[in-house]
Formats: structure tokens, sequence, C-alpha cells
């Protein structure tokens, strides 16, 4: 009995010199840097984003329905309109922000005030005496805003961007990535062109306004889009391991996407100034000038009550730049002013330049290059 006791004390205690003598080593897992790929893995892409592109085939749609109302005489129906808007599938209005829905609708509404327009003639003036009409081209309401523009560019925003920035803020998955590209209005192969004959696969909606402020020299805004897209990408694919850059990928896009669009604003504030500072221009001209603003107001306003957490301008200062537009949130437009008092009215314009360079950090090239269709110049 003592023999075995004793045996046992010597397994214990052999037991506990084991215990004692072992290391409790930490071991460092050394992550390797984010790799990322220089093409686009687009496999499910078409599938993923089925949704996406039908809501900019939509914003297409309702915007081409609008553009019946440039021909004299051509009817707008404001049920046509609220087609588009409500019923087909999937709807406008779903993914709309609720204070633009707001703007659409009603006896007041832009859906209203659009049809209104329809078959008149218009002649900028302060003396409102006409429901507005067509000038120069396009259509106006009474005041010399063109609602077409409105109802497109402002869904660049209230639409577009505020659909991606609600897809960004859930979990993001590959399926996401692809959706954001789809309504940015880009594709896979990222081809920097709006043009069918230089492409298979055209940008278009947002994506188009990017190729457009993009010199194609790798360092424009197209191209940073389109890198912050392949890195969100392998971040995804890289998983937990990759969550920091997976976050400054997402913010690349959403800050990116929101330069793209004020710099779009500056380039048709210099069309404006550049047009109606000539000697003379032609009712032609003075139509495509009002047409210009009009895509200042749209790109402007589609922004307003965008949560501010997903955008850098604040809508105490979209309404500073809705203001100098003569287009006020909410208040009458005096938009044919820029027609009839050009030399007190352009400077306003020309303020609106200085404050999204000040909001932005644009450089003094930039806001020059801004002035540039690089598409067109570039004949791409």
């Amino acid at each position: 009995m003592n023999s075995f006791r004793l045996f046992s004390a010597f397994i214990v205690l052999y037991s506990l010199t084991l215990i004692s003598c072992g290391e409790n080593k930490v071991i460092d897992v050394i992550i390797p840097p984010l790799s990322i790929p220089t093409t686009y893995e687009s496999t499910a892409f078409a599938t993923n984003a089925t949704t996406q592109n039908s809501v900019g085939s939509r914003v297409i749609s309702i915007t081409n329905e609008a553009k019946k109302g440039r021909v004299n005489g051509k009817i707008v129906n404001a049920d046509s309109l609220n087609f588009w808007f409500t019923t087909a599938t999937p709807n406008l209005k779903a993914v709309n922000t609720a204070y633009f829905v707001g703007k659409f609708e009603g006896a007041t509404g832009w859906f209203a005030e659009i049809a209104k327009a329809r078959g008149g003639t218009y002649t900028p003036s302060s003396m409102i005496a006409s429901n507005g009409g067509t000038f120069g081209g396009y259509l106006f309401d009474e005041n010399g805003l063109e609602i077409e523009q409105l109802i497109e560019k402002g869904q660049f925003g209230s639409v577009l961007y505020n659909h991606a920035t609600t897809l960004l803020s859930g979990k993001i998955t590959a399926e996401t990535v692809d959706q954001v590209i789809a309504i940015f209005g880009a594709n896979p192969t990222f081809p920097n062109t709006p043009t069918a004959a230089k492409t298979a696969q055209p940008d278009k909606l947002m994506a188009n306004y990017a190729a457009r402020r993009d010199k194609n020299d790798g360092k424009g805004y197209y191209t940073d889009m389109k890198n912050a897209f392949l890195k969100l990408q392998a971040a995804v694919k890289g998983g937990d391991n990759y969550v920091k850059e997976r976050d400054e990928a997402t913010a690349a896009i959403k800050l990116t996407w929101e330069k793209i669009n004020a710099a779009t604003i500056i380039n048709y504030c210099h069309a404006v100034v550049s047009t109606l500072s000539a000697t003379a221009p032609t009712d032609a001209q003075k139509g495509a000038a009002l047409h210009a603003y009009g895509e200042c107001v749209g790109f402007t306003h589609g922004w307003r009550t965008i949560t501010a957490a997903q955008k850098k301008i604040t809508d105490a200062q979209i309404d500073e730049v809705l203001d100098l537009l003569n287009a006020p949130a909410n208040g009458t437009p005096t938009s044919f002013k820029f027609i009839t008092e050009p030399v007190t009215q352009l400077p306003r314009l020309t303020q609106i330049i200085v404050k999204l360079k000040g909001i932005y950090g644009f450089t003094d090239a930039e806001i020059e290059d801004f002035k540039n269709n690089w598409v067109s110049v570039q004949a791409r």
C-alpha cells in the first residue's frame, strides 16, 4: 500500500513538473498587405446587379418621357411620368428620398408643372404671362426652370447616390460591390467612355459624367472610382483581416462620387457664364445656357436631405447654392434672370464655383479643367 502511494505521488509530481515547465507562446500571425488586382472579377455581375440596372433604366425612361416636351406641341402627360415613378418595377419612388418624392407629386409638383408647360412657347421675362413652353430647343416652366433636368439630374442624387450609400451602409458583400458599380452607371470593364462606338458596355448615369471629368491620364476621378471599387472587392474577398481597407475604399467611393457631382455643377456654371457673357447670344444659345443652368439646379437639388453622414456638403450649403441659382429649395425660382439680367446675375454662378472649390478642396488647375468635357475633347 505504501509503495502504491509513493508511486502515485511520483506520478503527480512528474505531471506538475511538466505543467510548470510548459510555456505559453503567443504566435504572431503576419497578415500580408491587401493584394489589389488590376481587373474587376465579374463572373456574377449581371445577376447581382439586375435590380440596380433596372433602377438606372427607370431614371433614363422617365427622362425620355420628360424630353418629349422639348418639341413644341408635343404632349407630356403627368400620368406617364408617374407611371415610371410609381408603377414600373422596380419603381423610383421606393428608392427616392422622401423630400424629393414630395417635390414630384401633387397638383403643384414637378410632374404637374412639366405637363402644364408642354405645348406652348416661352419667352424669358419677369412678366409671367404663360405656363411656360419651349425656348431654344428646351422646355421651361413659366419661371425659366427646366423641370426635365430636376427630374433627371435630381435623381442622380436622390435615387442613385442615395441608393448606393444605403447599400454601403449595410453588410458589404461581393454582391453589394457589384450593385453599387451598377447604380453608379459603370460596369466591370470600366471603359471610361459613354460612347457606344468605342465599347460594348459604355458608361451611363453618373459614370458618364465621371468620364467627362477625367482626362484619361490615370489620375482623374473616373480612375479613382475604378481603383476604389477594385480595392473594395479585394477587401471584401479578403474577409475580416481587411476591414480597414474595406472602410477606406467605401469612404473613397462616396467622396469621389460627390466630387464628380460638384465638378459637373462647376462645368455647367462655366458653360452658362461663357455663353451668356458673349455679345448678342442667339435664342438657341440662350436656350442651351438655360438648359445647362437647369442641370446645375438638378445636380445640386437632388442631394438635399441625403443623410448628413453620407455626404460632405451640408444641406445648409446646398440651400446657399440653390439660392445663388435663383432656385430656392422651397420658393419660387427666378431662373429667367440669368437671361434678362446677365450682368448682375452671372456673378452668382462664379460665387458657386468658389463655394464648391472651398467645400471640396479643388485646386485652381482642377477648376480650369472642369470647363472641359474630356470625352469630347479627346474623342473617346
